[in-house]
Parts: C-alpha cells; structure tokens; sequence
C-alpha cells in the first residue's frame, strides 16, 4: 500500500474479460463511444496501481457500452457472463475488489432476473445501468418493475453515462465521453426527477459520475421550470407534485471521475454539499498516467477544513456499503 494515512475507496473503476471485448467488437463497438481504441486491462496491474495510488477498495464494474448490444438472448449471457466474472475476482481479492453487477436492459424481465442473480447468489455490491439503454431513460415508465424492485431491495445503483441516442448529430465527430457523456448524466437526473421516480422509489441509493455532469449549473435551471413554467405534476406518475429540484438531487451520491480541481468538486459541493461525495477513478478507460494526474490533483488541491478530500469519500463510501468498514486496507 502507500503511504498515505487515507486509503481511497474507488466506486468508479472498470475490468474487461476478452469475451466481452470480442462480443463488443463483433457488434459493431470497435471504437468505444468513439473513443480511439478500447483499453487494456488486467487484475495484477491494477492491484499494482491501486497501491501506488493509496486505493484499498475498487468497486469493478462494465463501462459503457454495457452488455446489450441488440439481441436480448446475448444480453442475457453476456451479463451472466461479466457478473459471474466479478464475483471471481472479488473472492480472489475480498479486501481489494467489490463489484457491481450488470443488467440486460431494455429487457426489464431479464434485468429483474439478473438482478435477483447477482444480489442473492453472487453476493454483488449493487448494479450498474448506463444513463440510457438504447434510448430510454432511467425515469421512463417502462423500468418502474426494475426501480421497486431496486427500491425493495435498498440496492446501490451506480450509473454510467454512455452515448445519447442522437449522437451523430451532437457529438460532431468527437469522443462522445469528453461533452455527451456529461450531458447524458444530467438527462437521465432529470428523467428521473421530473419523472417522480426519486419520490417514488426513495430507497434506491443512485450514483452518478464524473462530480455530477451539468447538474450543479442547471439544478436552480430545473427548479425555475418546476416551479415557474410548468406543472409541478410528475409527467406519468399519478398527481403527487414533485419536491424542489435541488432538494431531491442533494440525496443522489456522487464521484469525483475525470477532472475534479480546480473547479468541478467546488462547484459540485458548493451545489449538494459533501456528504454524498465519493471517489472515482475511472481506471482503466482513463489510462493509467491520467488516473495518477487525477489522484495528484486531489492530494494537492485545498483540503476541506480538519478534513482531506481522502478521508471525506472514503468515510462517505463505508457509509453506503458497510461491508466496506471491516476491510484491513480501509
């Protein structure tokens, strides 16, 4: 391990099996979300880099494009496939790896069935959903089977952005990550919250990605049409109004992915505060040296008062998964 006092709590770390890179490839996914090429990865090098980088736990799970790429019968296996594959490595590692399961959406009867899978049998951390499964939301009606049944079990649900359905037109040819991705968080937020899916289904602990996308600069924007230009009512969801917007976003938890200093954690904090604040690495689609630029920044950055960024996501990361407090490297 490293020396530092504080070991990291990574929530936002990814792992790849070569059957997933082939199905990935075979799919038409040569290009990730247009990114250059797909990454490498492998569970010794990143153990390595978990001790240079002062991380005792990463939380594993599949980046986008997730494990649906069009057939609901190789969305099923496939996702069967990378959650029994996480399970493997967490036994092999209890103390360093944790895992989020992924499930077949669209296919909301195989979701509901992978997840009882995963939770039950393979013991898994929570799950991962991307911002959109091929166009629909996370606050569209069709998934409210999945959503109480994520409510009913209090399951962490860790939301990855991945590429709007319109990206031809918007990307303008570039890495959908570096803008899509951010605005695709904040889409999915909204979804929800409009929706009244977090009135709704208040028990599901969500967390979003990369210091919360656009949401600290358009929350107060969301409030005024709530509040001024449109109906309170939720769009689909029976007559009950939805709450203030900032108010229903401040109980989301969010990681500190890609660029936090010097500006994306003190717009977010200053927005939703810090109590729900968690650490990102985003290894290994953000490649090793980037990861390690990244951990420098926050060491480096101004620290909260008798606080460290350290200390604060890794005490806010046990308080989401228990389990976590009994590890020797915490």
């Amino acid at each position: 391990m490293s020396d530092s006092p504080e070991p990291l709590v990574d929530v936002h770390a990814h792992f790849l099996t070569p059957r997933y890179l082939q199905e990935a490839k075979t799919a038409g996914h040569l290009r990730p979300d247009g990114m250059g090429a797909w990454p490498t990865w492998e569970a010794d090098r990143h153990l390595e880099l978990m001790d240079q980088w002062g991380i005792a736990t990463s939380l594993l799970s599949i980046s986008s494009p997730g494990t649906h790429f069009g057939d609901d019968k190789a969305a099923r296996a496939l996702s069967r496939h990378v959650n029994e594959t996480g399970a493997e490595l967490e036994r092999a590692n209890p103390d360093r790896f944790g895992h989020f399961a992924s499930l077949p959406l669209p296919d909301v009867d195989a979701a509901l069935e992978e997840l009882a899978y995963a939770m039950d049998q393979l013991g898994s951390d929570g799950v991962t959903l991307e911002t959109n499964a091929h166009g629909i939301y996370l606050g569209d009606a069709r998934l409210t089977p999945l959503l109480a049944e994520l409510d009913r079990r209090r399951t962490p649900v860790f939301v990855h952005p991945t590429s709007p359905p319109n990206f031809e037109t918007v990307s303008l040819g570039r890495p959908r990550p570096m803008l899509e991705f951010i605005f695709d968080t904040t889409r999915t937020v909204s979804d929800l919250v409009f929706n009244g899916r977090l009135t709704q289904y208040p028990n599901i602990p969500w967390i979003f990605t990369h210091g919360a996308g656009a949401l600290p600069l358009l929350s107060d924007r969301m409030e005024l049409f709530r509040s001024v230009f449109a109906s309170s009512a939720p769009a689909d969801h029976g007559s009950e109004p939805i709450g203030p917007i900032p108010e229903q976003i401040s109980r989301l938890w969010f990681d500190i992915a890609g660029t936090p200093f010097p500006r994306q954690v003190p717009a977010l904090t200053a927005a939703f505060g810090t109590q729900r604040l968690l650490y990102g690495s985003d290894y290994c689609f953000t490649p090793a040296p980037g990861a390690t630029a990244q951990i420098t920044s926050i060491d480096t950055a101004t620290q909260p008062e008798n606080d460290t960024w350290r200390a604060l996501t890794s005490r806010n990361a046990r308080r989401l998964f228990p389990r976590l407090a009994t590890h020797t490297h915490v």
